[in-house]
């Protein structure tokens, strides 16, 4: 069956990769040996992440369209967050994004973090992969912008956009750390708004003194994704930037990482929450409990 899916799916059907995506989404007999078959492939990932209501979705629509308009195949993931409680995503298909839903040369999947603590898809590694073995001209995966993601996304992209608004000063010199170490190009959106400039000036004068040896790799620019100013500059900015992406030390960190939290899942699969949730009931009403016993019973 996944022999066929995957012939069908390198054949450029987009009905065949969204089989594929779910088939190892719900990890069906044989998906692993679907992926140790996909073949190698040079595709570039673009990440797109920030805080929340940093206007990323806008943002990534107007990427989309300039794309499409240079006769480029794209391919979007866009990781929600999920409930707690039955791991749905909150947001599903994002509405700012409904203009191509059902445009021939975009494929647009919407993902749940499904309670992954960094804020990224449990699947997404395997996910990116089916979508460069698709060979579409560009990959763009979106995060939620929750805490961890924004780190984690740095490990799956060659470019990462990071997306702030002139409001986020506070916000940004909070998570500058994490921040400014991914970041390959810094986007103000919303740059319309009052003091934007002086929020571009002091980003840049923020990036200086921590990472003088990376500063000049380091872009900002300003966008107003709304009305879909700045983002031919964007764009170019990200395609140079991708073609600067090479194979560094830095690179085969971030592989070790991924093949890491594989082999993590792999040896985690047993467990299973439920049933994690019926025994520690048990164990509950029994009295004194403790989880550290309980989990070295395990």
């Amino acid at each position: 069956m996944w022999q066929e899916l995957l012939k069908q799916m390198q054949q450029g059907d987009a009905k065949a990769l969204a089989r594929c995506i779910s088939f190892v989404e719900n990890e069906q007999p044989g998906y692993e040996s679907l992926l140790q078959s996909l073949p190698a492939n040079p595709a570039k990932i673009i990440g797109i992440t920030g805080p929340p209501g940093a206007g990323k979705s806008t943002l990534v629509d107007s990427l989309i369209g300039l794309m499409v308009n240079a006769g480029k195949k794209v391919g979007v993931l866009c990781v929600d967050p999920s409930s707690p409680f039955n791991l749905g995503a909150l947001l599903g298909d994002r509405i700012r994004m409904s203009d191509w839903y059902t445009h021939p040369n975009v494929f647009i999947r919407s993902l749940a973090t499904r309670g992954s603590m960094g804020g990224l898809h449990p699947k997404i590694i395997e996910i990116a992969d089916l979508m460069k073995a698709f060979q579409f001209d560009h990959i763009i995966i979106e995060t939620v912008g929750v805490g961890q993601s924004e780190i984690e996304i740095a490990g799956l992209a060659d470019v990462t956009v990071v997306v702030v608004v002139p409001e986020a000063g506070d916000e940004v010199q909070t998570m500058k750390a994490g921040l400014m170490e991914i970041a390959d190009v810094f986007v103000v959106n919303k740059s319309d708004r009052p003091d934007a400039d002086m929020f571009v000036k002091n980003l840049r004068l923020m990036l200086a003194p921590a990472f003088s040896n990376h500063y000049n790799e380091v872009p900002v620019l300003k966008t107003t994704a709304s009305q879909k100013e700045g983002t031919n500059e964007l764009l170019d900015v990200v395609l140079h930037q991708l073609q600067k992406a090479h194979h560094t030390d830095k690179k085969f960190w971030l592989l070790a990482e991924r093949a890491y939290y594989l082999i993590e899942q792999k040896r985690m699969k047993g467990v299973d929450k439920t049933i994690l949730k019926k025994e520690i009931e048990t164990a509950w009403t029994k009295g004194n409990f403790n989880l550290y016993k309980f989990i070295a019973d395990k």
